[in-house]
């Protein structure tokens, strides 16, 4: 309830923010539609350019104060520079794909005007921005992007500013890598045909747990799962290591190496006393 209420209370301080002119490329896509839908909610008029629409770019993009890019890892540097050849040296820029190096240099090249990348740390069946974590990577003129700043934490999302070199030094492990281990627990599991239902009402918390992580990635588009893997050269090689590590650790489990795999575990576990 107290959360409830706080949450109603910045929702309310909403209502005399200043109407914005928006253009989400990929409006129609599951995370666009998101933004698209929350940014209408609180009164701005944001239009939505898909890939059927460059005909009427110089309209949609020309007049927008803010133009979001809201498509697929592997197309987001060609469509920003195609949108860049539209924009005036007035018009904020940013991006919210999962890798923000690529992304933001082509943006900061290509387009002369303020430029921010961001990563919105959620899937978009989320019902709110409350207590969502969003990074945020600074490109030049950062004050032209205050507005939509104030307007994700008045919704109530966490943001993290980093670099964007920072930023993909991290998602190698906490998304790709994730992705990998969660994938080949699904693929495990299909195949050994498990009794799911059977599975879950005789198991632990942590199990569940993560059996539901595993329905939301597998429910998802296959293509967004795979290109958040192959995105970068440092993403599939640190794949392969993990991989290597699996490999290694299942061969000390096949010859029955007690020894081998306590000091595993050991070597392992001073690092987690960091936290």
């Amino acid at each position: 309830m107290v959360l409830q209420s706080s949450l109603n209370q910045k929702l309310a301080s909403i209502k005399d923010v200043k109407s914005r002119q928006l253009t989400i490329i990929g409006g129609h896509g599951r995370m666009g539609k998101l933004f698209r839908e929350k940014l209408l909610a609180v009164g701005h008029k944001v239009n939505v350019l898909e890939q059927e629409d460059w005909e009427y770019a110089d309209k949609l993009l020309n007049n927008a104060e803010l133009v979001l890019i809201s498509v697929p890892i592997k197309h987001t540097v060609d469509v920003i520079k195609r949108v860049a050849k539209y924009l005036s040296s007035n018009t904020a820029l940013c991006d919210i794909t999962s890798i923000k190096v690529q992304p933001t240099e082509a943006m900061l090249v290509h387009h002369t005007g303020p430029v921010m990348g961001l990563h919105p740390m959620f899937g978009p069946s989320i019902k709110s921005f409350w207590e969502q974590k969003v990074v945020v990577c600074p490109g030049r003129n950062y004050e032209s992007f205050q507005w939509l700043l104030d307007f994700l934490q008045i919704q109530g999302a966490e943001l993290i500013t980093c670099t964007p070199e920072e930023h993909d030094r991290m998602m190698v492990y906490i998304q790709a890598t994730q992705h990998f281990c969660r994938l080949s627990l699904g693929v495990f599991l299909a195949q050994a045909n498990i009794d799911l239902e059977r599975s879950l009402s005789i198991s632990s918390y942590s199990f569940r747990q993560e059996i539901e992580i595993l329905k939301r990635l597998f429910c998802q588009n296959p293509n967004l799962c795979v290109d958040i893997m192959l995105a970068t050269e440092e993403r599939c090689q640190a794949i392969n290591y993990l991989a290597h590590t699996y490999s290694r650790l299942a061969k000390l489990v096949e010859q029955k190496d007690r020894e081998g795999l306590i000091k595993e575990f050991e070597n392992s576990q001073g690092f987690f006393k960091k936290i």
